[in-house]
């Protein structure tokens, strides 16, 4: 088992120990497993997805949306420190999509380059946020 703690600036969002965290990072996703070497690295927007037990399926693993942050891998202990981090179960689908479509709005609309870049940032966190309300629903059935 490997201890998992999720920062963000709201306080934890996650503190247990956990079989396996997949997070994306700049150089692609990585999965975490007890004994992992150690590691310091970015994360970037992306899941963050959490199996607790190594026999746990698929459905069972629990989704978080984040949009960056840092990662520390030390002595068994994962810590992912993030502005802010979405649980699955946190977040309305319908309410996403609608953020989604205000966000796309703000960058068609984008008048300069700070704008866009604002409103691109926007884009991706909520296109993240509504996978993972997605992947929920999904692993529901």
């Amino acid at each position: 088992m490997i201890h998992f703690q999720l920062v963000s600036l709201t306080g934890k969002q996650f503190d247990d120990d956990v079989y396996e965290v997949v997070l994306p990072t700049l150089d692609g996703e990585i999965g975490v497993l007890e004994d992992h070497m150690p590691l310091i690295s970015a994360a970037t927007t992306g899941v963050i997805a959490v199996r607790r037990n190594a026999k746990d399926p698929d459905r069972d693993r629990e989704y978080f949306a984040t949009n960056g942050g840092v990662i520390e891998v030390q002595n068994n202990t994962l810590r992912v420190l993030v502005d802010e981090a979405d649980h699955a179960d946190e977040l309305n689908e319908a309410e996403v999509q609608k953020a989604l479509e205000r966000a796309r709005k703000m960058q068609h609309e984008a008048k300069d380059q700070v704008s866009l870049e604002h409103a691109q940032s926007l884009v991706d966190r909520h296109e993240v946020r509504l996978h993972v309300a997605q992947l929920r629903r999904r692993t529901r059935r």
